[in-house]
């Protein structure tokens, strides 16, 4: 791909803005020397106002969402979007989010330029289980377990059951939940037909990739190869 086209589809701007920038001299390789569009230099290799370039496509981010933030760019008010570099939004293909977090919910939000691969995620007989960290607004009562592992559990308003989910009582007021399918707002619904409310919950695995303790709030980071293997198991 030529050196305009990679970085327009990147963001970095149009192809005229580009094109402006390379002869400028903003576009070089990590030693310093000048790039012009017919330069054959691999990616890595590509420097932009000496920054390294942004991932290439296809590109699978983590981002550990806070609160308040909605997973659409069309919603109004804050939404993940504005967390990520402003070019971002640019980039050809754009990233997506691969099934939505909750405004109130958060934690381990996965978005790709893949369209393959979110699909093959957010289907329906995907093997990548959710888990979420529950905080509720009563103490537990001790029948959750049964209740979410049953396999007729019904919400409020739907005709089929719910797949059975696993439970894991970490204090008085907070649980883990494992979920094999997402529905709806499913795990507040799920603690509302078992008498309770949640107060908080945050999403800390998808399949078998954890949001790592050290990723703050707000940040973001390219998943490796490593991740991915994690990932889709």
């Amino acid at each position: 791909m030529k050196l305009v086209k990679l970085l327009a589809n990147l963001g970095y701007g149009s192809r005229r803005e580009v094109q402006r920038l390379i002869r400028a001299g903003a576009v070089t390789h990590e030693n310093g020397d000048a790039l012009d569009d017919h330069s054959a230099t691999p990616h890595a290799e590509i420097r932009f106002r000496g920054e390294p370039l942004d991932p290439e496509f296809p590109l699978t981010i983590m981002l550990n969402k806070p609160d308040g933030y909605t997973c659409s760019a069309d919603d109004p008010g804050s939404t993940v979007y504005d967390l990520l570099p402003e070019r971002f939004a640019h980039r050809n293909p754009g990233l997506n989010c691969i099934g939505r977090l909750d405004k109130d919910t958060t934690g381990l939000l996965l978005m790709t330029d893949d369209g393959k691969l979110l699909h093959k995620i957010i289907h329906p007989k995907s093997a990548c289980h959710k888990v979420y960290r529950a905080t509720l607004a009563r103490p537990l009562e001790g029948h959750e377990a049964a209740l979410f592992a049953s396999g007729t559990l019904m919400l409020n308003g739907e005709t089929k059951p719910l797949l059975p989910a696993q439970f894991e009582k970490l204090g008085e007021c907070e649980a883990l939940v494992t979920l094999h399918e997402g529905r709806y707002h499913q795990v507040r619904r799920m603690f509302a037909a078992a008498g309770n409310h949640v107060v908080a919950l945050k999403r800390i695995s998808i399949g078998g990739l954890q949001l790592p303790e050290d990723l703050e709030e707000g940040e973001w980071c390219a998943l490796s190869a490593d991740d991915m293997q994690r990932l889709l198991g």
